[in-house]
């Protein structure tokens, strides 16, 4: 049966960001050896520089996602790492695969301290070696959160889970198996998306299982989705699903709770379900890149993204994260009753997904996008 929920509307105010301190005996503002490298390369003339030039140890450069994630830790971490640390941070919006481009381009030169990253490019980028090691003894709040979550490399700030999700007004039956998707009433109702995403591939490579295949054979899916193409309602890239499920174009599609939470939220008919085999989970986790010169700061911006006072905040609308901090309570509009559910849930190997995972996204594109 489908998790049925009643969507909380308060939202937790975020924290009054804290003005820049402004030390008026100097002359002359420190500035990044990142950034004066940059601009000495793209002069022609890169040099040595003195570790007095290094960047102030009370800022520093992290990557983050386009969109809600940037918007949430602008609003929330972003005013906390400054009351509680007096640190400030300068957000550089990048997709993942983009963030993994840029440290690997950078040549030595660390272009930002820290990465947010979903497990297939965290796999790439440590195959890669462009992390420097995380001190869980310099964290604050890591006892707070599971074991695990915290590794050499790695702390996870967020956890997601992926499902089936339907309009209830459609499917008074929704679908309850991946393999349903491809049968009548409900293929004509779906919208498909391809492998682009971690959502994407995690529930195509789901969907691939149930009908013969594995982690490294999608030909069944590729199969069933040929098969499907004249009768689904739309094929579209990730981001068009929510707004074709809120025109009414479709009914039925495949995506992480916090895409349905923030449609409920907007009144639109929506529920999650976890299909037979299990839902999905997977983390999205920060990491130091690998000659950071804000390693302190590194640590401090870490350990206020997995504090209670920032996750409790982001888990709450618009941002509806999942935290991952046991001293949370979870709201009901995050389709999980406790962080434990997390441990009865399907998650992927990413070591093995990754050299397959460009082949998949091109074949989509070719055979089913069009």
């Amino acid at each position: 049966m489908p998790h049925q929920s009643c969507f909380q509307s308060r939202q937790a105010e975020p924290a009054k960001i804290q003005p820049k301190k402004i030390n008026k005996e100097k002359t002359m503002p420190e500035i990044s050896r990142r950034k004066l490298l940059q601009g000495a390369a793209a002069l022609g003339a890169a040099s040595a520089l003195p570790a007095s030039m290094a960047r102030a140890s009370g800022s520093l450069a992290a990557a983050i996602y386009p969109g809600t994630w940037d918007e949430a830790y602008r609003s929330v971490v972003a005013p906390l790492l400054a009351e509680n640390y007096g640190v400030d941070v300068d957000f550089d919006p990048l997709w993942a695969v983009d963030q993994v481009t840029k440290a690997r381009a950078g040549r030595g030169i660390a272009p930002f301290d820290c990465f947010v990253l979903d497990p297939g490019p965290t796999a790439a980028a440590r195959e890669a070696d462009l992390f420097d090691p995380i001190d869980a003894s310099m964290l604050s709040n890591a006892g707070n959160l599971p074991d695990g979550m915290i590794s050499a490399d790695a702390a996870t700030v967020n956890v997601q889970v992926v499902g089936l999700c339907y309009n209830p007004t459609a499917f008074p039956e929704p679908p309850t198996r991946w393999e349903q998707l491809f049968e009548s009433p409900y293929v004509e109702r779906l919208g498909l998306t391809g492998f682009q995403t971690t959502f994407g591939t995690v529930s195509l490579i789901e969907m691939a299982k149930v009908f013969g295949g594995s982690d490294t054979d999608m030909e069944p899916i590729f199969a069933k989705l040929q098969e499907a193409l004249p009768k689904v309602a739309a094929v579209t890239g990730p981001a068009g699903l929510p707004g074709l499920f809120q025109q009414g174009q479709i009914d039925l599609m495949y995506t992480n709770t916090n895409n349905v939470a923030t449609l409920k939220k907007q009144g639109v008919d929506i529920e999650f379900m976890a299909p037979e085999t299990g839902a999905i989970t997977f983390s999205t986790s920060l990491h130091i890149v690998k000659g950071s010169e804000n390693v302190e700061a590194a640590h401090q911006y870490i350990d206020t993204a997995i504090s209670a006072a920032a996750q409790s905040q982001l888990m709450m609308p618009p941002y509806n994260m999942i935290p991952v901090n046991k001293q949370v309570e979870l709201v009901d509009t995050l389709y999980i009753d406790s962080i434990d559910d997390l441990a009865d849930m399907v998650v992927h190997d990413w070591n093995v997904i990754n050299p397959q995972r460009a082949a998949w996204i091109e074949r989509f594109n070719k055979e089913i996008t069009k």
